[in-house]
């Protein structure tokens, strides 16, 4: 079947998006095969997009990346996801309430065009990561090898842990981000952040994301990090987060508080693929 898709990204953090409306959702290795950025489309996720559960959502999306593996969620997908909806006119230019595996996301077009997102309640429980531990701690040890890697974790609707470090840029982040993202004491797997603390409103990041590698933005790695900065004492409520791919601004006053994620999502172009 010829299925119409949109490729998006957000600061290069790329997408194929997919109307589905009922349609069976592709096999793991057709994903894979339409990742391929030489023999496929590429981009790292899928994003799948069908009718609501939720009487209250405009939308439900599925997040698949390009290993075919489903995410939780993504926040620049959900942002690329609304900018499609709001420039599609169908919603008009209220604020779009989108569903996904964990709930639901709260998405407003911005006066410059951006898209701002309410991801919802950082949670630090280590048992709703998941992370396997025998107490909640500040920080934990994680035995990588011979080494001991120092980590925070937090779920942002998927799962996260992140490493402050001194220079972002020599970051041994293919190597360790591998090991981590794998590790047995992350039963689903995980999102690897490495981040360094520039001043109080100001972090640079690399994200080794799960089931992708590296990436040149993650939102809800920019969240994370963010979040984990504020939550010790070290960042503002307002972050500029500085990835390779661009800049995002991450808002949080923390307690039991939603984070707001805020920034550009663009189409790049329409396609057809045979499904």
């Amino acid at each position: 079947m010829r299925v119409p898709f949109t490729k998006m990204h957000g600061l290069g953090n790329d997408f194929i998006v997919v109307r589905a409306d009922g349609l069976e959702v592709p096999t793991d290795a057709l994903i894979r095969g339409l990742a391929d950025r030489r023999t496929g489309i590429g981009f790292d996720q899928l994003l799948w997009l069908d009718r609501p559960r939720s009487p209250s959502a405009d939308i439900r999306y599925r997040v698949f990346n390009a290993d075919g593996g489903e995410a939780e969620q993504c926040g620049n997908g959900a942002r690329c996801i609304a900018k499609l909806l709001s420039n599609s006119g169908e919603f008009g230019d209220r604020p779009l309430t989108l569903e996904h595996a964990t709930g639901t996301t709260e998405a407003r077009i911005q006066a410059d065009g951006s898209v701002a997102l309410a991801m919802g309640i950082p949670d630090f429980r280590p048992e709703n990561v998941p992370f396997v531990t025998d107490s909640e701690q500040a920080s934990y040890s994680v035995e990588v090898g011979d080494d001991l890697v120092e980590l925070r974790v937090v779920s942002i609707g998927n799962p996260h842990a992140v490493i402050e470090v001194d220079d972002v840029s020599v970051a041994p982040v293919a190597e360790l981000g591998a090991e981590l993202e794998r590790h047995a004491q992350f039963p689903n797997r995980a999102n690897i952040g490495f981040m360094q603390v520039v001043d109080s409103g100001h972090i640079r990041l690399r994200v080794f994301e799960r089931g992708v590698g590296e990436t040149r933005a993650c939102g809800t790695g920019a969240c994370a990090a963010a979040v984990i900065g504020h939550h010790i004492g070290k960042l503002t409520d307002d972050v500029t987060v500085e990835m390779p791919g661009g800049n995002l601004t991450v808002r949080w006053q923390g307690n039991d508080t939603s984070v707001w994620l805020i920034g550009e999502a663009v189409t790049v172009f329409e396609g057809a693929v045979e499904i």
